[in-house]
Order: structure tokens, then C-alpha cells, then sequence
């Protein structure tokens, strides 16, 4: 892809992930094999890139500066780097917790350019929570430590494919658990943050979004449930005199066709497994996880670290490439909004 250099072009910051695990591997590769047309910054020891480059066999030039503003408009096989500094010489496939501070500094510091107006997006590949976790500090996941850092009320989970885009009002409860945390406010909380971030970020002007009932049938009419009834229908009522065009609730397992989503910018599911099943059978490592509420854009990878694929060359980077793609898309389409 070629770019248009008398524009400017968005400031992109990625982070390394778990340096163990696949995020160099696939920064590595990815911005070796395309051009993007943003200026790409990747936070990490740069050490570590050169030496997984070489055990990859990839040749990338790998170039250090001071200063994002520093970074140029991408080329093929131009790796530019804010420097941090691991610990210790990481080792592809084996975790070490002597890394976490690492990583985490790595996310803080792409988190403060990004609200400070450094960087117009971030792009996370994965972390490893568990060894993160052993370092004492809790770390449930890249969506709730940038929620934490740009002190956001609520924030919304959404995965994209080409075909579709999935928001989720609950994330990783229990099951036992989801029904009660279907209220009015948990659902006009998402359903108002993913309006607006599809106006905003996605530069869809009156956003249509699909509903989802939590019930089979969407509850039959109350015979299989009566959340639909008492919660859902009123506060989708509620949200449409605001303006906002909502079709549902509709039967989960009817809503995920073409008849709906061709008609629809976007499906929210109930729970987690009512709504990325659907969506990861039909894009799965080519999708692609973001973050909806915050003040900042952050988009990531729809995979795990994958340990044991480090530095074998089988790491798949279609993720990463679609992450950063619609990074530089909603950091254009943020601009042109705030103008």
C-alpha cells in the first residue's frame, strides 16, 4: 500500500507483548512483508527484536529513536523503536518472570503517549496474564489496565472481521452470573459508549445495531425467560426515543445471517460465548479485539501469546496486520470527527 506523504499520517504505537511469546515474532514479520500508511512505533527492547529477527532468518532494519515524532511514514521492513530495556535476554518459548516489569512498562507507557496526544492509537499484541500475575500485581487484561490508566467509568469489548463487528454488554462471567448482570444500566452503558464510538471512530453516521435477547427465542413471549420482558425491551425503548436505531431483541441463533447483518453495522451479544463463537468461526486470526469507552483508540490481536510457536517461523501475523490497519483507520476517522 502506498502512501500519501504530504498528509499527515497517524502516529501508531505497538506494544511487544509477552517477549517469550509470539508478539515479537509477528511485529517482526508483519511490518516486513507491507507497507502501512501510518507512522509505526514499536515499544520494546530492541535487543530483543534483532535477536528473534535472526533466529526467524528475517532481515528487518531495525531503527532506534528518542522520540515518536521522530518515526516517518512506514516502508516495508522499517522497524522504528522506542527503546525500554528488558531485564534479562529473553529466550523464545520460555517465560520468565524477571520480564513482567517489562511488558507492563511497555503498556505504560504506549497507554500515557497515547492520552498525552503522542501516539493516535495503540496496538496490543498478546500478553501472558499468569506470569504477569506472579509479579504480585493483578492483571486481569490489557482491556481493564487501559481502563484503569485513562480512569474510564465503562468500556465496551468488540471484535471485528470483515464481514462482521461483535460487542459484548458482559465479558468473562460465569454463566450463573450473566443473567443478573443484564440490567438497564449495564445495557444502556454499552449500547450509548458503542453508538458513539461507531460515529467517532468508525465514521458510520447513524449506527444500526442488532440486539441479541439473552434467552433461546429471545424468551418466546416470556415462556423461556423473562429478562427479554422485564429488562431488555423496555431499555431498548428507552434508547430509541434518544435516537439511536436498535433492531431486536432478536433470536441469537437467527440474528448471525446474512438477512441481519447485511442490514446492520453491528451485533451486541448478552454474554461472551453467545456472540465470539459466531464471529471467530468466521475470521478467527484475521479478526480483531477493540477496546470501545476509552478516550483513546486501542485495537489488538485475536490470539494468545502461543509459547510454544515462538521463534519457529509458524506464527500466523493476519491479526496483527488487521489490528494496525484499523487502528490507522479509526485514528483518520477520529481526526476528521474532532474537526
Amino acid at each position: 500500500m502506498v502512501s500519501d506523504t504530504t498528509k499527515p499520517l497517524p502516529i501508531i504505537a505497538i506494544t511487544s507483548g509477552e517477549p517469550a511469546g509470539i508478539g515479537p515474532d509477528i511485529i517482526i514479520s508483519a511490518l516486513s512483508e507491507q507497507a502501512f500508511p501510518a507512522r509505526l512505533v514499536v515499544l520494546a527492547d530492541p535487543e530483543l527484536l534483532k535477536s528473534r529477527a535472526k533466529t526467524l532468518g528475517l532481515t528487518a532494519n531495525i531503527i532506534s529513536i528518542e522520540q515518536a515524532c521522530d518515526t516517518p511514514f512506514h516502508k516495508k521492513g522499517d522497524i522504528f523503536v522506542l527503546p525500554i530495556q528488558q531485564a534479562i535476554k529473553s529466550t523464545a518459548g520460555i517465560l520468565d518472570i524477571a520480564n513482567s516489569p517489562y511488558v507492563l512498562e511497555t503498556l505504560r507507557q504506549a497507554g500515557e503517549g497515547c492520552i498525552h496526544g503522542e501516539f493516535d492509537a495503540i496496538v496490543t499484541p498478546p500478553v501472558h496474564k499468569g506470569i504477569l500475575c506472579e509479579t504480585g500485581v493483578h492483571f486481569s487484561g490489557h482491556t481493564e489496565f487501559f481502563q484503569a490508566q485513562c480512569q474510564s467509568p465503562h468500556v465496551v469489548m468488540m471484535l471485528a472481521t470483515e464481514v462482521m463487528k461483535v460487542a459484548l454488554v458482559t465479558t468473562h462471567l460465569p454463566l450463573k452470573d450473566v443473567s443478573s448482570a443484564i440490567t438497564e444500566q449495564s445495557i444502556s452503558l454499552v449500547i450509548r459508549a458503542l453508538n458513539k464510538d461507531l460515529q467517532e471512530k468508525f465514521a458510520i453516521k447513524q449506527p444500526r445495531i442488532l440486539v441479541c435477547g439473552l434467552n433461546p427465542h429471545a424468551g418466546e413471549d416470556g415462556h423461556l425467560g423473562k429478562e427479554e420482558i422485564d429488562v431488555i425491551i423496555p431499555t431498548l425503548d428507552k434508547l430509541r426515543q434518544e435516537g439511536l436505531d436498535l433492531i431486536g431483541p432478536l433470536p441469537a441463533d437467527t440474528l448471525f445471517t446474512p438477512k441481519y447483518l447485511d442490514n446492520a453495522d453491528c451485533a451486541l451479544a448478552m454474554y461472551h460465548d453467545q456472540g465470539l463463537p459466531v464471529l471467530k468461526y468466521s475470521g478467527f486470526g484475521n479478526a480483531v479485539n477493540i477496546t470501545l469507552g476509552l478516550p483513546i483508540i486501542r485495537t489488538s490481536v485475536d490470539h494468545g501469546t502461543a509459547i510454544d510457536l515462538a521463534g519457529t517461523g509458524k506464527a500466523n501475523n493476519g491479526s496483527l496486520k488487521v489490528a494496525i490497519q484499523h487502528a490507522i483507520n479509526m485514528a483518520n476517522n477520529a481526526k476528521k470527527f474532532s474537526t
